[in-house]
């Protein structure tokens, strides 16, 4: 497989070393009962998905800096352009967020073991000359 720029290997969920294995083990995020659920380590270069215990509570911070995008896009939209009542709008808003949850979860995560690994375009013939 041919190498992945950095963004394109972080909007398809891959390795953030390698590039190439897959990030979460379902590949759809509205498996509700499983979209959370990662391999410990990458299938192609073997690098460990969490780094330490804990480590994903920073993901949070992540997570609220979409939050708060969304929200003001969606304000943007539905109460200023659309001028629609506070009714709809907070309904509207409510299943917009429902609806992006498991996809925020899983780029929030992604975005910050990206911050914490590096790419390495040798990481795979690393990982086949050690077994």
């Amino acid at each position: 497989m041919e190498n992945q720029s950095t963004l394109n290997a972080l909007v398809k969920l891959k390795c953030p070393k390698c590039h190439e294995g897959n990030l979460f083990v379902y590949q759809n995020p509205y498996n509700l009962k499983q979209f959370h659920l990662m391999p410990k380590n990458c299938e192609k270069c073997g690098e460990c998905f969490e780094p330490e215990p804990g480590f994903y509570t920073g993901a949070m911070y992540v997570n609220y800096g979409f939050a708060v995008f969304l929200t003001a896009i969606t304000y943007l939209i539905l109460e200023i352009v659309l001028k629609v009542s506070a009714l709809v709008f907070f309904s509207l808003y409510i299943s917009i967020i429902v609806a992006a949850t498991p996809l925020l979860f899983r780029y929030s995560r992604a975005i910050f073991l990206y911050m914490v690994v590096r790419y390495d375009h040798n990481s795979i013939q690393k990982q086949n000359g050690q077994q």
